[in-house]
């Protein structure tokens, strides 16, 4: 399991908090976190299965209850019973079915809090067809194209011009460890085939819910945080102007405030 705990700098006894990540599924992915989240917890990020360039075949059915078991493994095997969850994008999702998987099996865990960045109910008509286009990429153009298409989709174009360099590095490295194209188009099918429903709301009322939307999100509608929020029937929606689909990233400062004020309030 490719999971790693970053302890509490100040509070050996402190909650945990774990956060997962959106499509690309790396756990180094919430790097600008850490710090800022670790002055008051400890912080459990983790790998996807299937993320890595040696990784083994998702079978075609891969879906979200597939993702929740894993995250349900790790908890497991860290000997962890009480958390906050806080999920980017797909993350999110992984969050809302690891809800309902704990409940169908009376695991004796308990979710604290969900936290959802840029999340969806069901999947928009103008997402699926980003969803679309970077298919085509990788199906008929290979790794490369997808991976320096992805920015386009993530980060706002100020940010985009201001970082080339940096991001150029990350990409490079990205490619170097690029997983099986097979296990990609499954992640994205089972991302899209997706949807809230009454047994995840059930499942969280009893968890204080976050919703964080990015007015500017070119990959996500920001109406769909607010949908999701009536799907759940409760939640707290946070709306910024900017910072699009990668906010974490792009505004870092805002969105780390912002989660440090929900999880300590």
């Amino acid at each position: 399991m490719h999971y790693q705990i970053h302890p509490c700098t100040d509070n050996a006894r402190a909650e945990h908090v774990i956060l997962s990540s959106g499509l690309g599924g790396h756990g180094a992915f919430w790097k600008p976190q850490l710090e800022a989240l670790q002055q008051h917890f400890h912080v459990l990020t983790y790998d996807h299965e299937g993320c890595h360039s040696d990784a083994e075949t998702l079978p075609a059915d891969y879906s979200m209850r597939h993702m929740a078991q894993q995250a349900l493994g790790i908890f497991k095997d860290a000997d962890i019973q009480q958390f906050h969850f806080i999920g980017h994008a797909l993350g999110g999702h992984i969050g809302m079915e690891l809800a309902r998987l704990i409940a169908e099996s009376r695991e004796n865990l308990q979710m604290k809090s969900l936290s959802c960045i840029n999340a969806w109910n069901q999947l928009d008509p103008h997402t699926q067809k980003c969803f679309q286009a970077r298919i085509s990429l990788l199906e008929n153009s290979g790794a490369e194209a997808y991976v320096r298409a992805q920015a386009l989709f993530l980060y706002p174009p100020q940010w985009i011009s201001e970082h080339q360099e940096s991001l150029e590095q990350a990409e490079n490295a990205q490619l170097t460890n690029f997983p099986p194209a097979h296990n990609v188009l499954m992640r994205l099918q089972a991302l899209q085939q997706f949807s809230v429903n009454e047994q995840h709301a059930e499942a969280l009322t009893n968890t204080q819910i976050q919703l964080i939307a990015n007015q500017d999100d070119f990959l996500v509608p920001v109406k769909k945080s607010a949908d999701l929020q009536k799907s759940l029937g409760q939640g707290v929606l946070e709306i910024f102007a900017s910072g699009a689909h990668a906010s974490t990233h792009t505004e870092t400062a805002q969105i780390n405030q912002v989660l440090l004020n929900f999880l300590l309030s």
